[in-house]
């Protein structure tokens, strides 16, 4: 099919979610779901206007999931404003941290009792399966920085943690499988890839956010300089704090993360530096008078300007690259020749090595036994398994094993983002409705 037709069929599809954008939400079926619709209808199944390989394609397929996983990671860190000294905190670090690593211990368990899988490559299985999605979950996602519900703190936390703290166990798989240096008694795998990696890519991210946010901050409040081009600002600092990262040997996934968290803080820190250099508290936006003093109420509204401007444009990034990696996966589905043992795989990893995991690592966490189900149960998969699945096949991942790790990658997330699109919309309702009537 040509160009022409090509751009024909992808116009109708924005303009159609458009149109039905209204309509689609009073159904039980989320945009992720008509999206993998639409890639099946472009791909090979259909009317193969988009042909994609998972293998033969890999690498190009790394950088695309790279870049969404990206974007979405500083969106997960614009939102997260609950204070780091806070206790709810503990939630979202359990979740990916205690839990992931049980998910990966069970699948990898599972693949070696089940598929027949090797340690490593079963190791490598669970660390591509093992994260949830911050992209696709948006409906159980913190709404606004101001939306303090745990269930959506808790979901919300755990996607953006876990799509960076896999990564040791990507590179444990892949060193069990002969394509990473371990070091003798996996010491480089323990003091590289695990101690310095995480601690240094939380690190580089932390710093880079607030000094450049300050920086922008002060020159606005106090000069009247650096102003507009915000979306410049937040691709910068994701490229900044990704390409530092990565080059220090420190997982860019979780600088991109610290650095949202990091700008999220600047106007913390602005209405705290308002105090003190007015002695009182910085009236809201709305009820200021004309603004007069620059270092008090003025920054206040610059660091309010600057977040709600990088918010935006990071939103509409987020919808777009979501767009691109569901529509790719529904075309690669006809690839995705999966294995009769693996069915029963599928449904362990949805209704018990999930749960438990959770079940597990939330064990006398304060959350009420509704929100530990829907914990639970909304550990969507999406993204980031994608992403660490294409960068396995790109470091060497022998074909055969490559294509059967592909298919039931593939069919997870296909599997995740039907059954999970069905069910969040009434599941959802009834929790507020049951939240409502404890709270009355």
């Amino acid at each position: 099919m040509s160009f022409a037709a090509w751009s024909l069929s992808i116009g109708l599809l924005l303009i159609t979610l458009v149109l039905s954008g209204t309509f689609l939400k009073r159904l039980p079926l989320s945009t992720a779901m008509l999206y993998l619709a639409a890639g099946i209808v472009l791909g090979p199944i259909g009317w193969e206007v988009l042909v994609i390989h998972p293998i033969n394609h890999a690498l190009l397929l790394e950088r695309l999931t790279e870049v969404a996983v990206l974007i979405s990671l500083f969106s997960v860190g614009l939102k997260l404003s609950l204070p780091l000294s806070n206790r709810d905190w503990l939630l979202p670090l359990r979740l990916a941290f205690v839990s992931m690593v049980l998910t990966i211990a069970l699948v990898a368990a599972t693949g070696m009792l089940l598929l027949g899988l090797s340690l490593g490559a079963a190791i490598l299985l669970g660390a591509i399966l093992a994260p949830t999605d911050p992209v696709l979950a948006s409906a159980v996602q913190v709404e606004s920085s101001e939306d303090r519900d745990r269930l959506r703190f808790s979901l919300t936390g755990e996607g953006g943690l876990n799509d960076g703290a896999a990564f040791p166990f990507v590179m444990l798989g892949l060193g069990l499988l002969g394509l990473h240096e371990l070091g003798t008694g996996g010491w480089r795998w323990l003091a590289v890839d695990v101690l310095w990696a995480t601690a240094g890519g939380l690190l580089i991210g932390g710093i880079l956010g607030t000094l450049i946010g300050r920086l922008v901050v002060y020159l606005r409040a106090r000069h009247r300089e650096s102003m507009g081009l915000d979306e410049f600002l937040s691709l910068g600092l994701i490229a900044l704090a990704y390409g530092l990262a990565v080059l220090s040997h420190a997982y860019g996934f979780l600088a991109v993360l610290a650095a949202g968290l990091a700008l999220q803080r600047v106007k913390e820190h602005s209405s705290v530096a308002s105090l003190s250099a007015t002695g009182r508290t910085a009236l809201p936006l709305t009820a200021q008078q004309p603004i007069t003093n620059v270092s008090g109420p003025l920054s206040d509204k610059s660091s309010a300007d600057m977040m709600r401007a990088v918010k935006g444009f990071n939103e509409q990034m987020e919808r777009i690259g979501e767009l691109v990696i569901v529509l790719v996966v529904g075309t690669m589905l006809t690839f995705a020749a999966l294995p009769a043992n693996a069915v029963g795989f599928l449904v362990l990893l949805f209704l018990v090595i999930r749960p438990a995991s959770v079940w597990l690592g939330l064990l006398g966490a304060p959350v009420s036994r509704d929100q530990r189900f829907m914990i639970a149960w909304f550990g969507i998969r999406g993204i980031g398994s994608v992403y660490y699945l294409m960068y396995a096949i790109s470091h060497g991942l022998a074909k055969p094993l490559a294509e059967q790790i592909t298919a039931i990658t593939l069919t997870a997330i296909t599997v995740s983002i039907v059954l999970h699109g069905i069910s969040v919309q009434p599941i959802m309702q009834l929790y507020w409705k049951r939240t409502s009537k404890e709270e009355s």
